[in-house]
């Protein structure tokens, strides 16, 4: 049934909602945000270049030096997309998505850069096999470990936001506990900074919660209509955002010897919600360019594997091309790198992960229902010693349902019901710079 086609109740209220087509033009913003973070790392850093990347590119470092911002653009796009594929899921249903979602090429990414840094070592190096392994957790920040690539530590950031939002999910995703949550998330996040309280800070993530929190009110827009209420949100976030860009800039250009013009980093976060604000209202519903679908698809994968191994093929290279042209190729490299992980990793591991999960879930809650005659106990007791024919949980009739996918894909077939996350850039870079 189609959104316009029902209402959707929340406390009491019937609220019509709009026919939602396929939302390509954020595959679109996806695929620039990742560009500009893959610009970054090979125009404005040192990375494989001998001189200074200034010298390098004395008219496009101006530009590329801001490309770190497309972290932010991420973490807009994804607190829209997670409220967005979220509704009407369970939690097993949002845990099976995203863990099906990030992590294949995730693994694959991980043991390639290692390997690539192990035998070429010269732009960076891992510190055994011990971080290596580690890192395919996905939690080594929160373990003290290092990253192998400096684009991780994003991921962490996203796994946190994953984590806080369960918490709707788990209770039933609806427009007031949405709205409850931005607004929670938001005061913990303004406390957080002079509270001197590590574990807030840690989950509050001031710097980067107005982006998701935006992102989700952007979302109530687009499925039900703009409010002053959601409106206030959205420019209480922006304004948030713009607070902490001077600290970002600090992080990411802190090594320039000369000033730093802040008014670009402003433009560029006031142009991405700009544009979040036009996808919210439809106003960019009719860029129906399929290829679009295709190239956001690459845009994680990319983000996993260009920065180490192509900066590695940057200092092999560098005397053998003009710089420019180097770029480009490198840049070509890692498109058909990405496009071999989404072909030949994401999609088929993607898709058995997701059917294991699926299977495991599935089998957790029919053996979570009370055995008749039990007197109440779970399916662990009895003189039987808790082996039990499967009893079909209230809901859970079968397998838990899949969402439907696209020929070709791994991903729910539209962006306007599909749990993709964004994908998101990095932490140190080798001169210290994050991005």
């Amino acid at each position: 049934m189609r959104d316009a086609d029902r209402g959707d109740v929340d406390g009491g209220a019937t609220h019509h909602l709009r026919s939602a087509p396929r939302l390509y033009v954020l595959d679109a913003l996806r695929l620039i945000a990742a560009l500009m973070v893959v610009l970054f790392h090979y125009v404005a850093l040192y990375g494989g270049w001998e001189n200074n990347p200034r010298a390098v590119f004395p008219s496009l470092h101006a530009y590329a030096r801001y490309g770190w911002l497309g972290v932010e653009v991420f973490f807009l796009i994804s607190g829209f997309v997670i409220c967005m594929s979220t509704w009407g899921r369970s939690l097993g249903d949002f845990v099976v998505s995203r863990v099906s979602r990030i992590y294949p090429a995730y693994w694959v990414a991980v043991l390639l850069t290692a390997l690539v840094v192990t035998v070429w070592p010269q732009v960076r190096q891992v510190d055994g096999w011990d971080q290596v392994f580690t890192n395919l957790t996905m939690l080594q920040q929160g373990l003290g470990v290092s990253d192998v690539d400096g684009v991780y530590w994003t991921l962490f950031i996203e796994l946190k936001f994953y984590a806080l939002f369960a918490v709707v999910v788990a209770t039933g995703v609806t427009y007031r506990k949405c709205v409850m949550f931005c607004g929670i998330w938001t005061a913990a996040a303004v406390i957080a900074p002079t509270a001197d309280n590590t574990l807030l800070d840690m989950w509050a993530m001031p710097l980067y919660s107005p982006y998701f929190v935006a992102g989700i009110a952007f979302y109530l827009m687009h499925r039900f209509r703009p409010t002053a209420l959601l409106w206030g949100i959205v420019l209480v976030s922006l304004l948030l955002a713009h607070h902490h860009l001077g600290e970002r800039i600090g992080d990411n250009l802190a090594g320039a010897k000369q000033p730093i013009a802040h008014w670009p980093a402003h433009l560029i976060v006031t142009l991405a919600f700009a544009v979040l604000a036009l996808i919210a209202l439809g106003a960019l519903d009719r860029v129906q360019w399929r290829w679009l679908a295709t190239a956001g698809a690459l845009t994680y994968p990319l983000y996993l594997v260009h920065m180490y191994i192509g900066l590695t093929m940057i200092h092999w290279l560098r005397g053998l091309l003009p710089a420019p042209y180097l770029v480009l190729l490198v840049v070509g490299v890692m498109l058909v790198a990405a496009w071999l992980l989404h072909r030949c990793v994401e999609r088929p591991l993607g898709s058995w992960l997701r059917g294991a999960l699926r299977r495991g879930i599935d089998d957790m809650r029919r053996y979570s229902v009370p055995r008749a005659g039990s007197g109440g106990a779970g399916g662990d007791g009895g003189p039987t010693g808790g082996r039990t024919e499967p009893v079909a949980a209230a809901g859970a009739t079968g397998p838990v349902p899949a969402a439907a996918a696209p020929a070709g894909s791994a991903e729910p077939a539209s962006t306007t019901t599909a749990d993709r996350a964004p994908l998101v850039p990095a932490e140190r870079s080798p001169v210290g710079e994050r991005v």
